[in-house]
């Protein structure tokens, strides 16, 4: 990942150099030599990549071209804006997909079935940031009330965080919650079909007991894939939503740095966002054991 990283960004044509002069409206070669001798980017491509290695060894992620400050104190503050949004937009995905997906296949073909399928239906196919813009304009309109545009800390005004968070986070949870209901249907049908689950109605056991505590946990593995899958996603999907709530996250900012060819900013940021997709899917993948007993791991 760090070599794809790192040499697909530098086949984009130009470099902060080139923007820097441009925007400048004239071209001076000895000034552009010195400028990339001391930004370090007059080395051949192997020799960068070599020397960003050896800075990532010893904690050293760069300095920002832009901004010409250290790229982790750049990089650290926004990190956590944007996992709380996705980790709250998980939460919001699970509590509304799962059981609506469990309920759905309960009342296979029944009028609630129908609803429940035309509203996943629905957070399938709206952009989560067209509804964010609409959940402001309603709010606006209906109640004359409009939720902060300026971050707030949880350290200075932990209620006026949560509103802001839970606004965005609700507008990208309905999407992921569509898709957890899909899948949480398809898998709980494939289950209510099994002997065990007839049997299990054919001994008389409550349907709480068959639904939730047999049919729901042998179809949870899926369910549980698509949730790692989709919280990694949201890591660095969550761009546009960022920029209409005006958040300053990770995926917001990795647009202007790729735009500003920052390369230690993109550089880190996008190995960050592969990181958490690597985390995320062992995670899955210990959770399976956990959940399934018949799951095993060879050592």
């Amino acid at each position: 990942m760090s070599v794809v990283i790192f040499f697909l960004m530098r086949l984009a044509p130009g470099d902060i150099v080139d923007i820097l002069f441009a925007a400048a409206g004239y071209v001076n070669e000895s000034d552009k030599q010195f400028l990339m001798k001391e930004l370090g980017i007059d080395k051949p491509i192997w020799a960068q990549y070599i020397d960003w290695l050896r800075g990532l060894a010893v904690g050293d992620f760069g300095k920002s071209y832009r901004y010409d400050q250290s790229a982790w104190e750049i990089i650290r503050p926004l990190i956590p804006v944007t996992v709380e949004l996705a980790a709250l937009a998980t939460i919001f995905s699970i509590v509304l997909g799962v059981p609506a997906g469990v309920l759905s296949a309960v009342r296979q073909d029944t009028t609630l079935d129908y609803v429940l399928r035309l509203v996943s239906l629905a957070g399938l196919s709206l952009p989560s940031f067209w509804l964010g813009m609409v959940i402001i304009l309603g709010l606006v309109a209906w109640f004359g009330w409009i939720p902060e545009m300026t971050y707030i800390s949880p350290r200075e005004n932990l209620p006026g965080h949560l509103v802001q968070f839970l606004l965005p986070a609700a507008a990208v949870g309905y999407r992921s919650s569509a898709l957890l209901m899909r899948i949480t249907r398809s898998a709980m049908l494939e289950v209510l079909r099994e002997d065990y689950v007839r049997t299990a109605w054919a001994k008389g056991q409550g349907s709480r007991a068959v639904v939730w505590r047999h049919a729901l946990k042998n179809a949870i593995l899926p369910v549980v894939t698509v949730i790692g899958i989709e919280f990694a996603f949201l890591i660095g999907g969550l761009v546009v939503t960022e920029t209409v709530f005006n958040l300053p996250g990770v995926a917001r900012f990795l647009v202007e740095a790729i735009l500003w060819r920052d390369y230690p900013i993109v550089q880190n940021l996008v190995l960050f966002i592969a990181v958490v997709v690597v985390l995320s899917n062992l995670i899955v993948d210990m959770l399976y054991g956990w959940l399934d007993p018949r799951v095993r791991y060879s050592s």
